[in-house]
């Protein structure tokens, strides 16, 4: 996507910014967690010779929380992984409506990887991680909160691009 879209100052934009911006402190606790957790790890196999089973557990809790709930941030302010080999050479109106596309095709994976997954916890949800005995409903809980949050960001900046998509039109 060759232009990066404007952080939403107010409205249904800001507050989504504003859950963004607390997922990523979330995301930023776990990160602390994972790395304490696996340090933990790492010295009590190798100098006290014990192995702790929950502390991996919920270093792959905390990894997986830390990835879903940074995703939505970095897809509201442009920063995540971008293949724009075709995008970044079509400008006008065309370009415009190829970006207009992938947002599209962004929310209809965000779609299903919500109905897949609600469909995985409506299963894996009657058993309970090994370790720590964590309900999984709550272990995955994380993912798709961090999904409906990517879903909702998804969605305002479809809202911005087709908004976009007129004036744009006209000024080239």
């Amino acid at each position: 996507m060759n232009n990066p879209l404007s952080r939403p100052s107010t409205g249904p934009g800001r507050m989504l910014a504003n859950l963004c911006d607390w997922a990523e402190r979330l995301a930023i606790l776990m990160l602390m967690a994972m790395t304490a957790l696996i340090v933990m790890q790492v010295v009590a196999r190798n100098l006290l010779n014990v192995g702790w089973p929950w502390a991996e557990e919920l270093a792959r809790y905390a990894g997986l929380t830390l990835v879903y709930m940074a995703a939505p941030l970095l897809l509201l302010h442009n920063k995540h992984i971008v293949v724009d080999i075709i995008s970044s050479r079509i400008h006008g109106l065309p370009g415009r409506l190829l970006q207009l596309v992938n947002e599209l095709l962004t929310l209809t994976f965000c779609g299903l990887f919500l109905w897949g997954g609600w469909a995985f916890i409506q299963r894996a949800g009657k058993f309970s991680t090994a370790a720590l005995g964590m309900p999984n409903t709550l272990y995955y809980m994380p993912a798709l909160l961090g999904m409906v949050l990517l879903t909702l960001v998804c969605l305002l900046r479809i809202v911005q691009r087709v908004r976009d998509l007129p004036a744009e039109g006209v000024a080239s």
